[in-house]
C-alpha cells in the first residue's frame, strides 16, 4: 500500500511540473520545476526496481538525470 501511495505522489509531483508548464503557470528554466521531476522520477524508479522493469527503470533514470543536470548546471550570466 505504502509503495502506491508513493508511486501516487511521485507521478502527481511530474504531471504538475509538466501541466504547469504545458499551460503555462511554471517555468522550466526554475528550480521548482526540475526538483518537482528529480523527486517524482526517482521515486518512481524506485519503485520500478521491485519487481525489476528495465523499461520504467531506464526511463526514470534518464529523467532524473536530465533534471538533476538542469538544476546544478552553472547559471549564465546576463551582461547589462
Amino acid at each position: 500500500m505504502a509503495r502506491q501511495v508513493a508511486s501516487l505522489l511521485a507521478a502527481l509531483m511530474i504531471l504538475l511540473a509538466y501541466g504547469g508548464h504545458q499551460m503555462g503557470w511554471m517555468d522550466s528554466r526554475l528550480p521548482l520545476y526540475n526538483i518537482l521531476n528529480a523527486i517524482g522520477s526517482a521515486i518512481l524508479g524506485y519503485v520500478a526496481l521491485h519487481p525489476f522493469q528495465i523499461g520504467f527503470v531506464l526511463l526514470e533514470g534518464a529523467w532524473v538525470l536530465i533534471s538533476l543536470c538542469v538544476l546544478l548546471r552553472p547559471k549564465k550570466v546576463v551582461a547589462r
